[in-house]
């Protein structure tokens, strides 16, 4: 039979709309978020802005208070939001600058429907935020698809970089790469993508259920999975454009980059490379390759901790990541610092 024939379409649809049978409805959270947040922002204080770009608004929030440290501009990855880092701020505000901000199509930010959602979008993002904020030196913090739009900016602005962090992500081809569950699913072309987008945008509970099974997959910590299943996934529904754009182009942008990795090892700006060692998809491996290939990098691998190395191990996160940089900025002897694992 051919595989796009009507009838065979007609079966493949029934299939994975099956779970509909079960259960119709998504879970409201909303008032679980409303009490998340107020309490959160009694905790930690911070000020919301809305970043203007290109007649949308960028969300973004800014802790602590600015000093003659550079600010720490960090962002997500997909499919989540800014709330990835709120166990990791509290840690540092006390005495560092932070911008945390959500990309156009995730978290409170706008949402448009027939935006070009690639990794030059999220580039544009960061550059809407860095000028909002009129920061000249910054320490940029990078995480899964944030990689490729903060390295591209970071290399053409090596004056503005006081220093990376990269946090479970990636850039171009690397043999231990492995995308999610759901990541393959709708970054691969053919016809199981397209039916896959199609059911999920036409049945709610196909997606959410898809996206908690997947969320739950990147947290390591047990009692942390659930709340942070409805904290990212509130407004899950609405960030299916951004998704679907991304992943459209995932492949072709890791390829892309293959020519510019060899650019990687003439930026002399300090990198500290901290991956959660339980990753099975942005892993060690990845990590490693990322450290041969930045010529002042350190790396560290978090033990018990996984996708989400920030929300699993927060605290040592802090700890690697409260004095950076170092005095002096780069390692003074050129060579890469070593931690196979640490807890």
């Amino acid at each position: 039979m051919n595989p796009k024939s009507p009838k065979r379409l007609a079966a493949m649809l029934f299939v994975f709309s099956f779970p509909l049978l079960q259960a119709c409805s998504t879970a409201d959270h909303s008032a679980y978020i409303r009490s998340y947040e107020d309490a959160y922002q009694k905790r930690v204080p911070y000020t919301s802005h809305r970043v203007r770009r290109d007649g949308f608004h960028i969300y973004a929030r800014e802790y602590g208070v600015k000093s003659e440290r550079p600010t720490i501009v960090m962002m997500h990855g997909f499919p989540d939001s800014m709330h990835l880092y709120d166990r990791l701020v509290p840690l540092l505000a006390t005495d560092r600058h932070i911008i945390t901000f959500d990309f156009l199509g995730w978290g409170d930010s706008d949402k448009p429907l027939d935006h070009n959602y690639d990794v030059a979008s999220l580039r544009r993002d960061l550059e809407a935020a860095i000028t909002h904020f009129g920061l000249k030196r910054l320490v940029l913090v990078v995480h899964d698809a944030s990689g490729q739009p903060g390295i591209d900016w970071a290399l053409e602005n090596p004056d503005k970089i006081a220093g990376m962090v990269l946090l479970n992500t990636y850039y171009g081809p690397a043999p231990t790469l492995k995308a999610p569950e759901a990541i393959a699913r709708f970054s691969t072309p053919g016809l199981r993508r397209e039916l896959s987008v199609w059911a999920t945008r036409h049945f709610d509970y196909l997606w959410m259920r898809g996206y908690r099974e997947q969320i739950a997959r990147f947290i390591s910590t047990k009692e942390l999975r659930e709340p942070f299943q409805k904290l990212l996934g509130y407004q899950s529904l609405q960030i299916r454009p951004a998704f679907y754009g991304l992943n459209r182009v995932l492949r072709e942008e890791i390829v892309k980059r293959r020519q510019k990795m060899e650019r990687l090892q003439s930026f002399h700006r300090p990198v500290r490379i901290i991956f959660g060692n339980d990753d099975p998809y942005l892993n060690a491996g990845v990590a490693k390759d990322l450290n041969r290939l930045f010529p002042d990098s350190e790396l560290f691998l978090v033990k018990d901790a996984g996708h989400f190395v920030q929300i699993d191990k927060p605290a040592v996160l802090a700890e690697l990541m409260r004095d950076f940089p170092p005095s002096g900025e780069a390692n003074p002897n050129g060579k890469k610092g070593w931690q196979n694992e640490i807890d």
